[in-house]
């Protein structure tokens, strides 16, 4: 439930975890149904399914996977970078 890699965390973790660097969220929505996934690519398993229009805090963006928290309980994961758009 808590945003945090060995490479990245969230910055308000700071006082929790020990990462090697830390990130403020960028609030976006996700703007079609998507999969949240617990690794990058399109055979890791499914978190949970986020509707159109729910929230995602954007942590990291590369290769095509956005990786941050989910919806109203804030779930971790990947989800498809075109998946998303800006508040």
């Amino acid at each position: 439930m808590n945003a945090y890699r060995n490479d990245l965390a969230d910055i308000a973790l700071t006082s929790c975890v020990i990462a090697s660097h830390y990130a403020e969220p960028v609030s976006r929505r996700v703007a079609a149904p998507s999969a949240l996934r617990l690794a990058p690519g399109t055979d890791a398993n499914i978190v949970m399914e986020i509707a159109a229009g729910e929230p995602f805090e954007m942590l990291d963006d590369s290769l095509g996977w956005a990786w941050g928290y989910a919806g109203k309980q804030r779930r971790v994961g990947y989800v498809r970078s075109e998946a998303l758009a800006a508040q």
